[in-house]
């Protein structure tokens, strides 16, 4: 009996507050602010020699640089948003393809299987397969 393959994941999270103003309809609403999460999830098919699919300090370091440039600032006047729509899903592509880049650097066989923006409560945008 053989046993069937694993995929292992480890999730991180990351918060900061920031403002922004999104367009919605061609209309910029109201600049104001939110208390923004953002978590990951970190995906494999196997572990290492030590038994961990990878270390959880190094995604959520990753993810703190990612994320550092946003906080208690304008997400508007922040880059990429600077130049697009500062959106929940905008946010969430941004991280997944940012991380998907830094988890490369750590090893080959990780994926970052989804990204999770929460903006407000009960208000979550979620980015998979984002490739770098």
């Amino acid at each position: 009996m053989s046993a069937e393959p694993a995929t292992y994941a480890i999730e991180v999270e990351a918060s900061f507050a920031a403002a922004h103003a999104i367009v919605l309809g061609g209309v910029r609403e109201r600049l104001h602010g939110h208390n923004w999460r953002v978590q990951v999830s970190v995906a494999g098919d196997s572990l290492d020699g030590e038994e961990l699919l990878c270390d959880f300090h190094a995604v959520e370091r990753f993810l703190a640089e990612i994320v550092a440039p946003f906080r208690d600032g304008n997400l508007n006047e922040t880059p990429p948003f600077d130049a697009i729509n500062p959106t929940a899903e905008a946010l969430a592509r941004h991280v997944q393809r940012a991380l998907s880049r830094r988890i490369n650097e750590l090893s080959p066989r990780l994926r970052v299987e989804w990204t999770r923006v929460t903006e407000a409560p009960n208000c979550i945008a979620i980015a998979r397969g984002a490739r770098a």
